[in-house]
């Protein structure tokens, strides 16, 4: 994957993992050079310069950093690398991944699934989906944005979207066709609202009820939980009460597809830290569109799954929320974050 500097950057400020192995940081003013994924303090943009690797970051001088051990790239982390790099590229079998890679494909299945949260197929799936749904708003023509995303037949763009959960048309229709449970529950943060449909959780929300619920979804059946989704939403409260331990919970959510990269980008943000909506916005690859950033942020359906609390102004400042500012912070403040501590990098 060749990537320019304003990318490089957009990667770093992202603290992207997927970078790592594919550039390092050099940073002329300490003499250090990083990972792309450093957890140090962003060093300012006029103070960076771009390295294909190590080795030629020290032939300019500069010194690994002692945090991050940029030359330490485990050959996971590589073989990882190279992996996202093919299928960013197009199609690609678990067999020429592994070939690629030097892995056995079951091998290289477990180590890609452990690093991503997905499987290699899974991953390119998304991916062809993302620019399937890109292509879709320019092209007029389904058929030609469908083997522009790179699907060899329409019947795979299709079955790609079979099974998913409520539909991005049911979203649209007021939930047409979908049953949803819900429940209210104490928590931390006061009365919390938890519905689900058969495939995920759909709402996450303080001081709503079932009245606001059949107001978002006026088509869909609404019915009190009878203990199907009673495990979600104990993990629901979990998610609030203990954010570092929070458990891996299904959603059934569905947005733009730039939407639903702000919210994909949302839950890499890990418990404890904060990001701008500028850096939100580049590490999506839209570095001008902090605005509608902004807006995908505020759109978020399931408060805390999709962790919008953790984006914060350039300056520092909490910024807006869904739910009011005094829940905003206290969610931060479980995670240890407090307002002073939000203050973003420079």
């Amino acid at each position: 994957m060749i990537l320019n500097d304003d990318e490089r950057w957009a990667r770093v400020k992202a603290r992207d993992r997927r970078a790592d192995g594919l550039f390092v940081t050099g940073v002329l003013t300490t003499g250090i050079y990083c990972r792309p994924s450093c957890a140090a303090r962003h060093p300012k943009r006029s103070n960076v310069r771009f390295f294909d690797d190590g080795r030629a970051a020290q032939g300019a001088g500069l010194r690994a950093c002692k945090r991050c051990h940029p030359d330490d790239v485990a050959p996971d982390e590589a073989a990882v690398a190279k992996a996202v790099e093919l299928l960013e590229a197009g199609p690609a079998t678990l067999e020429e991944l592994g070939a690629a890679t030097g892995y056995s494909p079951g091998h290289l299945q477990r180590v890609f699934k452990r690093a991503m949260g997905v499987s290699p197929a899974a991953y390119a799936r998304a991916r062809r989906k993302g620019r399937a749904d890109e292509a879709l708003s320019r092209e007029t023509r389904v058929t030609d944005a469908i083997y522009e995303a790179g699907y060899e037949a329409p019947s795979r763009f299709y079955e790609d979207r079979k099974g998913k959960g409520m539909s991005a048309s049911a979203w649209k229709k007021g939930g047409a066709g979908a049953t949803i449970r819900y429940a209210v529950v104490d928590s931390a943060m006061g009365p919390m609202l938890v519905a689900a449909t058969d495939k995920g959780i759909c709402r996450l929300s303080f001081g709503e009820d079932e009245a606001a619920l059949t107001k978002r979804f006026p088509k869909a059946t609404i019915l009190p939980d009878d203990g199907k989704i009673a495990d979600w939403v104990a993990g629901a409260v979990q998610a609030v009460e203990a954010p570092l331990a929070m458990p891996d919970l299904p959603l059934d959510v569905a947005g733009t597809a730039f939407q639903e990269a702000v919210w994909q980008e949302l839950r890499k943000i890990p418990p404890g830290e904060t990001r701008s909506y500028a850096e939100l916005a580049a590490a999506v690859g839209k570095p001008g569109a902090v605005r509608a950033a902004g807006s995908a942020n505020g759109a978020n359906h399931v408060s805390v799954l999709i962790p919008c609390h953790r984006v914060v102004r350039s300056d520092g400042s909490l910024g807006g929320y869904a739910w009011g500012l005094e829940i905003k912070k206290r969610l931060l403040e479980a995670e240890g974050v407090t307002p002073d501590q939000a203050k973003l990098d420079l």
